[in-house]
């Protein structure tokens, strides 16, 4: 009989990331313990602590390992395009992944790191709003002093603070449709005149 090779390094820190895939997946981040990781990943829990300092952090890890990178719409313009951004956004945050997201960002609090990493893998990644924005420069629709992260992301941050603040299992498509063209395209309108940061 051939002895198992300990595992070590990348190999090991691969099992123990699909272990927490695995855990997060069919139990949310409320059931996801560092003794079913282990015990799925075939380790011991000093192991994973060594790579992750806290059930969060390895939360975190495990969740970016499920997400991809989001292709923006372009439809010629920037008020459909934010919509679109908006709708799959609100789709993917009322799904079952989504719910898990709304879990890590609720645990994660004040803990501005962790919410960076998460932001950078979830649903629509700063830079894909500054892609639809750069666009709407280049057709003429808005001005070159409206390309600032802030401005490019407040419409996504507004629908997060609906299902963060509120709760809601979904928001309706009249709020969507709010955002946009009450606060979004009216704040991407008054930085035409602005200079500076």
């Amino acid at each position: 009989m051939e002895k198992q090779t300990r595992r070590r390094g990348a190999a090991l820190e691969e099992a123990i990331l699909r272990a927490a895939v695995e855990e997060l997946t069919s139990s949310g981040f409320a059931g996801l313990t560092m003794d079913r990781v282990a015990q799925r990943a075939g380790t011991n829990k000093n192991a994973i602590y060594r790579r992750w300092p806290d059930r969060l952090a390895l939360g975190v890890a495990a969740y970016r390992q499920l997400t991809g990178a989001i292709e923006p719409p372009d439809t010629g313009s920037l008020r459909e395009d934010a919509l679109e951004m908006l709708r799959r956004a609100n789709r993917y945050l009322a799904s079952p992944l989504g719910a898990i997201l709304r879990e890590l960002m609720a645990a994660a609090g004040g803990a501005s790191d962790l919410l960076a990493q998460l932001s950078e893998r979830s649903d629509e990644p700063a830079a894909t709003w500054l892609v639809i924005l750069g666009r709407a420069v280049a057709r003429g629709e808005a001005a070159p002093e409206a390309l600032h992260p802030r401005v490019a992301t407040v419409a996504i941050v507004l629908l997060r603070n609906e299902f963060v603040t509120r709760g809601v299992p979904s928001v309706p498509d009249d709020v969507l449709v709010e955002i946009v063209d009450e606060v979004y395209l009216p704040l991407v309108a008054q930085r035409r005149n602005h200079r500076g940061q």
